[in-house]
């Protein structure tokens, strides 16, 4: 595993504390009485690895499917192979891989100098099987002095480089059953404010970053908002791409940034662009097949920001619980709206659901301060992490039925010794993918399957236990010590070479 906010992908602004509107104005208080107290158990299955310790998903808080709805997951895992950048505290290289009944394949990197060498990371499974990340090629960038990295696609076992704009770096974020392909790519064109006012390398590239739509062999420049860099995250059904775009090259005095605001790009009406809630900084968060974008903004003044909906020209501010900041993760075709949000303090963060006007705390894991949410399926199952005051992961959970939030570790077998501390997704089938630390520290990921009593893998080792009995897990040592690593660089071999923060974050 790694780190959760070192990987391409972070989309968290700063928020502000505004009144939320007359749509979504009510903040559901479920009575404790109209709670279903019933819950699947799950089998717990352990992908393993590719060699090494660690094996993980593709990061939350970022443009990522790692489950579909199949069953079929793509993560990542530890070769046995030395890493000679050796950033993270293994040294050893990492692959992408492909796990379906209970096999696990590795689908390697594209090749260079050194067979098994470059490092490779997937963002998104379809349901065909497909997917979708990035590989290192080889070749050091000679102006990052990094390695370079190619947006790619594994496909009927064969892995396709989708090239750049001639750049050195590309990334494939999304692609749908049609095999479209959502991304950005650098060209050769200089650029002194290259990706500012969202993700960001950490060394910053010296040309122009271009969203992308990739078919059937085709790189398409999806062109920008006015500015010189725009990058897509997310593509649907429909061929709909979402992102983020500079509107010109003149930094702000408030950000330092030129100004960035999230988009919406069809076939017929190419990029339109979504605003902002008055500020200068906004980005997408999601896309479903209706067309409707999530995301975040800035709103006036630039001290603060808030989770959005955009729904056929309206662009609607979500809210949050009295605080500076809120963050929307997914949304669903219900639009149904998972993601988290803060309370006046700053400090105490709560996984948070929108749905038909009304705003939902769905708490935390008992003893926990805070929460944040990852993804929510179509039953409108929500699925996140459980946090310190760190924003460390503690404990993976589940809410559903109208609440409250559930340890996943008090639903599966007890005698593994697993801590999970994370579930990034869960499909419409009510399957689970997880990350979970091993008595000894290791970090692996998981598949938790619905079962029931009595099934085979669904029973505990000391006998069947019921929800009254169990007690949550707690770190141990090792745990508690790999803990800090999973937060720090433990997730995203290639991504920790080539960090890209959230925008107003400090690195």
């Amino acid at each position: 595993m790694k780190s959760n906010k070192l990987t391409c992908l972070v989309l968290v602004a700063l928020f502000a504390t505004v009144a939320i509107p007359d749509r979504l104005a009510g903040q559901e208080q479920i009575d404790s009485k109209d709670r279903k107290k019933e819950h699947h158990r799950y089998k717990l299955i352990d992908l393993g690895t590719l060699g090494g310790p660690n094996s993980y998903l593709p990061e939350p808080n970022q443009a990522i499917r790692a489950l579909n709805n199949r069953g079929v997951i793509a993560g990542g895992a530890d070769t046995s192979t030395a890493d000679p950048f050796c950033l993270n505290a293994d040294c050893l290289a990492s692959h992408t891989f492909r796990w379906q009944n209970g096999v696990l394949t590795d689908l390697g990197a594209l090749p260079g100098a050194t067979a098994g060498l470059n490092l490779s990371e997937p963002q998104w499974i379809n349901d065909r099987g497909d997917i979708v990340g990035a590989s290192e090629n080889g070749k050091i960038d000679p102006a990052l002095g990094f390695p370079e990295f190619r947006a790619v696609l594994w496909k009927d076992g064969q892995i396709i480089d989708l090239g750049t704009f001639g750049g050195t770096v590309s990334i494939a974020y999304a692609v749908n059953s049609r095999v479209q392909v959502a991304g950005f790519a650098l060209n050769a064109i200089p650029d002194p404010f290259p990706l500012l006012g969202f993700p960001f390398l950490a060394v910053p590239p010296v040309t122009q970053s271009r969203a992308f739509l990739w078919q059937k062999g085709e790189m398409r420049d999806l062109g920008t908002l006015g500015g010189p860099d725009a990058a897509a995250f997310w593509v649907n059904e429909s061929g709909q791409v979402a992102g983020c775009s500079l509107t010109n090259s003149t930094p702000n005095p408030t950000t330092g940034k030129p100004t960035a605001e999230p988009f919406l790009w069809t076939k017929d009406d190419g990029m339109i662009d979504l605003g902002t809630l008055g500020g200068t900084d906004g980005c997408a968060s999601d896309l479903n097949n209706r067309g409707q974008v999530v995301g975040f903004s800035n709103l006036a003044g630039d001290q603060a920001g808030h989770p959005f909906l955009w729904d056929d020209g309206v662009l609607t501010d979500l809210g949050t619980f009295g605080g500076h900041f809120g963050f929307p993760e997914g949304i669903n075709e219900a639009e149904e709206i998972a993601g988290e949000a803060g309370y006046p303090d700053d400090v105490i963060f709560h996984a948070a659901l929108w749905r038909k006007g009304t705003m939902t705390d769905l708490g935390t894991v008992d003893g926990d301060p805070s929460s944040v949410a990852f993804h929510i399926n179509s039953e409108g199952q929500v699925v996140g992490a459980s946090t310190n005051l760190s924003g460390e992961w503690i404990h993976a959970f589940l809410w559903e039925n109208g609440g409250p939030m559930i340890d996943l570790n008090t639903l599966v077998p007890l005698g593994a010794g697993v801590q999970l501390i994370s579930a990034p997704d869960i499909n419409d089938r009510g399957e689970i993918a997880a990350l979970g630390l091993l008595p000894n520290g290791d970090g692996h990921a998981f598949l938790l399957v619905p079962c029931e009593e009595g099934n085979q893998g669904c029973e505990d080792e000391t006998g069947p236990a019921t929800m009254a009995t169990r007690t949550n897990s707690t770190l141990n040592e090792a745990q508690r010590l790999a803990l800090q690593r999973v937060m720090k660089g433990f997730r995203g071999r290639m991504w920790y070479r080539h960090v890209i923060p959230a925008p107003g974050t400090a690195q």
